[in-house]
């Protein structure tokens, strides 16, 4: 499904080229659940910018199933990013004065979808992370684990075939963020691509594979059997 080689990106700060990525080759195929693992300035955001289509490389091939992302029009790339790919955020990015059913209702929206057919599939979703109870309540009347739950739902309310989550715990305690991992892997058994940013090995361990950043690079890559990682040469 994911196809990257050689990847470059970099940034000018002043007189200082930070070198984000800086050659990343890597293959992610469909139904994994794969963690990319990384301290802070790592290149892990600007890799999942890039897979994401939120931003391009100054050079490299990033081949999304079968298609070359560079070759592709802004309006492709808008599409994918609306229908093939669901982002869920450390912060949640939720709207504070809509409902959790409004904020999971909300990219049906923009895609045209009419007003009764939305509503179904927002109420599915939410039943599905297990908020059939919390639909017409506020952000502020919810729980962080809840609120990450809303995130997901909106998510995956228009199909995705991947989900993209950015430090998805890292505003919760650790029993909630326990509980947003099994939803993951509950989502990953039912045939969705997860790929989880993280900064926290123990976590990436809770995958299935690993990609290990450190300055733009892949140091590491492993699978990983009861949460052991067994390095691949």
């Amino acid at each position: 499904m994911i196809r990257i080689r050689d990847i470059h990106k970099q940034y000018e700060m002043g007189p200082t080229v930070v070198h984000a990525l800086d050659g990343v080759s890597m293959d992610i195929t469909a139904g994994e659940f794969v963690a990319i693992v990384g301290p802070s300035g790592s290149g892990k955001s600007t890799l999942m910018n890039i897979i994401g289509c939120l931003d391009t490389p100054d050079r490299g091939e990033y081949v999304l199933a079968g298609e070359p992302v560079a070759e592709l029009s802004d309006d492709q790339l808008a599409e994918i990013r609306n229908l093939r790919i669901g982002f869920v955020f450390q912060n949640f990015n939720l709207l504070p004065r809509a409902t959790a059913l409004e904020n999971v209702e909300l990219p049906l929206i923009y895609r045209g979808r009419g007003a009764r057919a939305r509503r179904r599939v927002a109420e599915e979703m939410l039943e599905r992370v297990g908020l059939a109870d919390r639909m017409t309540h506020l952000p502020s009347e919810l729980s962080g684990g809840q609120r990450q739950r809303v995130a997901i739902a909106r998510a995956l309310v228009g199909g995705p075939s991947v989900i993209l989550a950015d430090e998805p715990t890292g505003a919760l305690d650790t029993r909630t963020g326990g509980e947003i991992m099994d939803l993951f892997h509950r989502l990953n058994r039912d045939g969705v691509t997860v790929i989880l940013v993280t900064h926290d090995p123990a976590l990436a361990a809770q995958t299935g594979r690993s990609f290990r950043l450190l300055d733009g690079r892949i140091v590491g890559n492993g699978l990983i059997d009861n949460r052991r990682e067994e390095a691949v040469q």
